[in-house]
């Protein structure tokens, strides 16, 4: 096999690594070489391991390797590609700072050790030999992995003592918050029917009991971060957690009306964030008859407008 690189070279390379086949297609070798700071005929000796955000991999292969990706492209390469890249052990998210939020920026991936050493043997007489020892070791990488992934996890308590993780990075430090302070002073023995975690939409879902209230569950992406039914007075508390983006504005005010609109109980809408600064810059966005919520003082609400605190208005 050659020394230098090329898409036809990677995508052997990939192959042999165990991956399918469209994790060895063009577009995934293409990603792969981008991460390794490869242009054509550079030797795979050469391999590097910057870091690179999604962007950053689009503008390597534009600009190196004459592929134009466009920007509608990059959900398809973060999902069909770099997930796979980083469940195999290929890749690593954020290895700057592992709990950077998922909606950051910066969020980034990088080549690992263990196979940027393989990486850089191809085309030499030591490739087969690493190729398999790689191999033979990458499942206690992946458990190794996984198991560093689980102790980044936020554990959280639910009023009524159930135990959940809930995935590091997003708004899930601030979910927690809502969950172990808001909820014990606002909604005391109310039910947790949903949390909207970060990386698992569905991490606590009572369907039967939304359901039991007239609430169908049709697109997850549209539900609130947090809903918890207050049984002794029939109330539905929507709460969203915000820290780059969504309180509850008139215009989610109205889309939480319309799905939740055949629900049996009184809607009561929260928009929960970090502290009173990130509180100040939307300020002018909440809408009336809502309720809002700062960690950073969990003792109070600040209650806009309306002849009631903390309650429905049903017309």
């Amino acid at each position: 096999m050659s020394s230098s690189a090329s898409i036809g070279e990677c995508r052997w390379l990939l192959r042999n690594m165990g991956f399918d086949r469209e994790r060895y297609n063009e577009r995934s070798a293409l990603v792969l070489m981008a991460l390794l700071g490869l242009k054509p005929d550079d030797p795979w000796a050469g391999s590097g391991a910057p870091p690179l955000r999604t962007v950053e991999i689009m503008g390597w292969i534009r600009d190196h390797w004459g592929v134009d990706y466009k920007p509608n492209t990059r959900e398809t390469i973060r999902r069909q590609t770099l997930h796979q890249f980083v469940q195999a052990h290929l890749v690593v998210e954020n290895p700057d700072e592992p709990t950077r939020p998922i909606n950051s920026p910066k969020w980034c991936y990088q080549v690992t050790t263990a196979a940027l050493d393989l990486i850089r043997s191809h085309g030499t007489d030591r490739f087969g030999h690493n190729l398999r020892r790689y191999l033979s070791e990458r499942p206690g990488l992946e458990a190794a992995y996984r198991q560093e992934r689980d102790l980044l996890k936020i554990p959280v308590t639910l009023p009524h003592g159930t135990a959940l993780a809930l995935s590091a990075g997003g708004q899930n430090a601030l979910l927690k918050a809502m969950v172990e302070e808001f909820c014990p002073r606002f909604t005391p023995e109310g039910s947790v029917l949903y949390i909207g975690d970060a990386g698992d939409k569905w991490l606590a879902f009572e369907k039967d009991a939304l359901e039991s209230l007239g609430v169908p569950i049709d697109d997850h992406g549209k539900m609130p971060d947090l809903v918890v039914h207050m049984e002794d007075r029939n109330w539905l508390v929507l709460m969203e957690a915000v820290t780059t983006h969504g309180p509850v504005d008139s215009k989610r005010h109205i889309e939480l009306q319309g799905i939740f609109g055949d629900c049996t109980a009184g809607l009561v809408f929260v928009s929960c964030f970090p502290d009173q600064a990130t509180m100040k810059k939307y300020l002018t966005e909440i809408s009336w008859e809502t309720e809002v919520w700062t960690a950073d003082h969990p003792t109070h609400l600040v209650h806009f407008d309306g002849e009631r605190f903390l309650g429905p208005y049903n017309d």
